[in-house]
């Protein structure tokens, strides 16, 4: 970051006089299955050219039928606390992003918890969908910010291969499993997470959903031979409304920091479609060198996605101690958010 960027450089909370929250450790972990675009033509009407060209996507990982979302979870928590120095008996708060919990009660954070041996925290679920794991950071931030809690652990989580039509070629091509974790603490100095910016359109709810498993269609016979615990997309609805709200947030975000997207060392995006990503960069005019991308190797993993991509571009060295990252998201909801971190 060079001095000229440190003089604009503007921290929204600064001026509340609160204290700053950086990400001290990460973590992700993936099942071992790997299901390849060459796998699905097997299984449905579909090939690898078609696949690729839509979405960038080349394979998936699928978690066993034996491992839950909160498996996945609790072993990224595991490596972001490990990465931070973090002892179970410190994390004061667990908060778990994710649309594929375990059981519709109690929250999956809970039993991330008792899995951790994490006794001494708070837990609970948010559901932004694909947006979740930056909401659930803003949320652990707050906290964190107050004074209430000093240490808080950040989870996204999805089993989504357990919601998929395997017999719907537009959807079941796109979706994968995974987790991802951050543990959240004031290291003391000013910056760390400078910004987020969150957004919503209820209006557009009907264009990806799952309508069946809640109090509206609850499971009967008949909700199931409907396909109604499948989830829907509405596919140009989303791609249309994805790109205009995650730059609509990304802009908003660097205008509260008073930055430039020049300024911005990576960008990691919700890894939905490769078209996406690549017109997303185009109107915020970042170079595609500088977005991180890793849908080739594991599709949409949802609350997951950016929570999986933010660790490895840690790992890859993809930016440094003081390096600006900006981070982008959008889900159903609608929903969409966008993070400015000095790292």
């Amino acid at each position: 970051m060079t001095s000229s960027t440190k003089t604009r450089l503007r921290s929204p909370r600064s001026r509340r006089h609160t204290r700053a929250v950086h990400i001290v450790g990460t973590g992700s972990y993936l099942p071992d299955r790997v299901l390849t675009n060459a796998d699905l033509e097997k299984m449905v009407d579909t090939t690898d050219e078609w696949i690729t060209s839509r979405s960038g996507i080349k394979e998936r990982r699928i978690a066993p039928d034996w491992m839950c979302t909160s498996d996945m979870g609790t072993e990224a928590a595991r490596k972001a606390m490990d990465q931070a120095g973090v002892r179970k008996e410190e994390i004061d708060l667990i908060i778990c992003a994710t649309l594929t919990p375990d059981m519709p009660f109690p929250a999956t954070a809970c039993l991330i918890q008792k899995k951790l041996g994490a006794k001494r925290a708070a837990a609970f679920d948010i559901e932004a969908a694909c947006s979740g794991f930056l909401y659930a950071m803003e949320i652990g931030q707050q906290f964190i910010t107050s004074g209430t809690y000093d240490t808080v652990l950040v989870v996204g989580a999805e089993k989504l291969s357990t919601i998929v039509d395997w017999q719907d070629r537009s959807t079941c091509v796109l979706f994968g499993d995974g987790a991802g974790a951050a543990v959240l603490r004031s290291r003391g100095d000013e910056h760390g997470i400078l910004t987020t910016c969150m957004g919503a359109d209820g209006t557009q709810s009907d264009i990806l959903l799952m309508p069946g498993g809640g109090a509206r269609y609850p499971a009967t016979k008949e909700s199931v031979s409907a396909g109604m615990h499948y989830l829907k997309m509405s596919g140009k609805e989303v791609f249309k409304n994805a790109i205009t709200a995650m730059q609509t947030a990304a802009e908003e975000a660097l205008r509260r920091c008073n930055l430039t997207i020049d300024d911005i060392k990576c960008v990691i995006p919700h890894q939905a479609n490769i078209r996406i990503l690549e017109m997303l960069a185009d109107r915020i005019g970042a170079p595609m060198e500088k977005v991180y991308v890793n849908l080739h190797r594991y599709g949409n993993i949802s609350a997951a996605s950016v929570a999986i991509a933010l660790d490895e571009a840690a790992r890859e060295g993809r930016f440094q101690r003081g390096d600006l990252v900006l981070l982008v998201v959008f889900g159903s909801g609608l929903t969409w958010a966008a993070c400015v971190i000095q790292w």
